[in-house]
């Protein structure tokens, strides 16, 4: 009997959309207050900063996903390129991380979509709606990102030009503003806005659902990370011009707040549809993706062999996709983590540290961009996981310790 397997289902246009869902999701309407208090208007220079380390670490999982066009992403590259241990290390801290962002996800989606006190029930709501989706194969997966992506850039372009039309905040901009947070807090705020910019993983950790990955998966990267960079620069100088960084800095609603200021009634509505959208095209994107990575490790047997089985009619690691979609609806009823940005942060740059060590040592035919890429992606990786909010930092350290000391709890056994 013939084991299922995942299935080569994807396009370059499924690929991008998918990528898309996630970088251009919640980060979008929730990063800009934590990103100015850490450096006012000089979060712009920090978007700058976290696009060129971004734009390492995309290039150097392009090049591993086309030598590499497995489920895992840098899990499965870090163990090919590295050995097991940097691959656990970076699959450790994706899955732990995007577990509690996908909990995050769900709360900020009730948060825009629910009635007041029904934020939870709908929160576990939307999360077992879209296991399901994913439940159901991943051309489902890909139709709802298209949509939700669709929304959420046309809610994104009307309140972008309510914003403008609304009148500039005065003096925002000038050299003092820029500079005035300093190094650290203009690095802080990299590292933050570094969470927008994470998407394009999703893309390589769905290696084996991917038609031609070798060509296709590298474009697919490189073409939403481009999108999604355009639409963070516009959507930044926007808010940054309409309330000022100070402004910025103390709202709970930026992108809603400076599109207000065009008096326009209906705006409203329309950037908290965009905000649920967004929130739900992530996080249908995460659960894809955490589950694909955990599929991987379970292969492995760095967690659970139980996980990794492929559903026989459907193609999709089912066990993988239901354990993830039950851990964050658990996350979601127990805790509020919609201030998981940190934590999801220092957890992504450590996986994008390993690919770009991983991507630095392939030689020959894999190489397809210069190694300078490489260097900037890891140092900066390492910078900014430093940097962040010492909270994060510290949370971060302690799951990395704990997931260390399970594996090596494992590997003593099985000696």
């Amino acid at each position: 009997m013939t084991t299922p397997s995942l299935q080569r289902r994807l396009g370059l246009g499924d690929a991008v959309f998918i990528g898309l869902g996630s970088m251009v999701g919640a980060g979008v309407f929730a990063v800009w207050a934590p990103a100015a208090d850490a450096a006012g208007a000089g979060l712009l220079v920090g978007l700058a900063i976290a696009a060129v380390v971004a734009f390492g670490n995309a290039t150097s999982s392009a090049q591993l996903a086309a030598a590499h066009p497995t489920s895992g992403g840098t899990y499965a590259y870090g163990r090919a390129e590295l050995g097991p241990w940097w691959g656990f290390v970076a699959g450790w801290g994706f899955v732990v991380g995007k577990t509690a962002s996908c909990a995050a996800m769900a709360l900020t989606f009730a948060a825009y979509a629910a009635p007041a006190g029904w934020e939870r029930p709908v929160a576990i709501a939307a999360v077992v709606a879209l296991t399901a989706v994913n439940w159901f194969g991943v051309t489902r997966t890909a139709g709802a990102a298209r949509v939700i992506v669709v929304i959420t850039l046309g809610a994104l372009a009307a309140a972008v030009t309510a914003a403008f039309s609304g009148g500039a905040s005065p003096g925002w901009l000038t050299s003092d503003t820029l500079w005035s947070a300093g190094p650290y807090g203009i690095l802080q705020s990299a590292g933050l806005l570094f969470f927008a910019f994470a998407g394009y993983a999703r893309i390589a950790t769905m290696g084996e659902e991917v038609r031609d990955p070798r060509r296709i998966i590298p474009r697919a990267i490189v073409v939403a990370f481009v999108i999604a960079l355009a639409v963070y620069g516009v959507v930044a100088v926007a808010v940054l011009g309409a309330l000022g960084p100070a402004g910025v800095a103390a709202s709970t609603e930026p992108v809603a707040e400076a599109a207000a200021r065009s008096g326009w009634a209906w705006i409203g509505v329309v950037v908290r549809v965009g905000a649920a959208a967004g929130s739900l095209g992530a996080l249908l994107a995460l659960i894809a993706g955490v589950s694909r990575t955990a599929f991987a490790m379970s292969r492995e047997r760095d967690l659970p062999g139980v996980l990794d089985r492929v559903h026989p009619r459907w193609h999709v690691p089912h066990r993988a996709e239901l354990t993830v979609g039950a851990l964050v609806v658990v996350l979601v009823a127990l805790v509020d983590l919609r201030g998981a940005i940190g934590f999801s942060s220092f957890g992504v740059l450590l996986y994008y540290f390993v690919a770009n060590v991983a991507a630095l040592r392939q030689r020959g035919p894999a190489r397809r961009y210069p190694q300078a890429l490489q260097i900037v992606g890891a140092i900066g990786c390492l910078v900014l996981a430093v940097t962040l909010p010492w909270p994060s930092v510290v949370a971060g350290v302690v799951v990395v310790a704990v997931g260390v000391a399970y594996r090596a709890i494992r590997v003593r056994r099985a000696a």
